[in-house]
């Protein structure tokens, strides 16, 4: 095991798990996740300066709260209709809406809840105003090799924790 430590430029492999309050797993990777520190690769909630300085096999926890993470649930990103102006094809829980604003800015919007006759829709992240809990496992600290680096400088580096749907 290197005795290496995590600063800018280091090639950093770890594992982690993203779990909500309730112990909930949201996500979680057992298979290492490579990436270059203070590269192009970004890492939820500042993930990478909260291993700064550490070696390989540290383990590292500390709790997201909504703003390092998706945010505060924003109220007015929720809206409700009159299920017979939905289309059928939106009329089940979970299915995506596309929907753009005047300035032709699109965002996503997910069916939330159906009943009474009323269709909700919620534009927010679906873990919006939720407190995450972060546990790392740093398995390697090294030196990038060329392909590494050339990797980490065309964004074409491998997937980070950064991906919650």
């Amino acid at each position: 095991m290197s005795n290496q430590t995590i600063t800018a430029g280091k090639h950093v492999s770890l594992t982690y798990s993203i779990t909500d309050d309730s112990g909930n797993v949201l996500e979680q990777s057992d298979l290492p996740v490579s990436y270059i520190q203070g590269g192009r690769t970004e890492l939820i909630g500042g993930m990478d300066q909260a291993i700064a300085g550490k070696c390989a096999g540290d383990k590292v926890s500390f709790k997201l709260p909504p703003g390092g993470a998706f945010g505060e649930h924003d109220q007015s990103l929720t809206f409700s209709d009159d299920i017979d102006n939905v289309p059928p094809q939106f009329r089940r829980i979970g299915a995506e809406v596309q929907m753009q604003n005047e300035s032709g800015e699109a965002r996503t919007f997910y069916v939330t809840e159906i009943g009474g006759g009323r269709l909700t829709v919620d534009g927010n992240h679906p873990l919006a105003g939720k407190t995450l809990q972060v546990n790392i496992q740093i398995q390697e600290v090294r030196a990038p090799t060329e392909q590494e680096l050339m990797q980490d400088a065309s964004g074409a580096s491998c997937p980070a924790p950064s991906r919650l749907h």
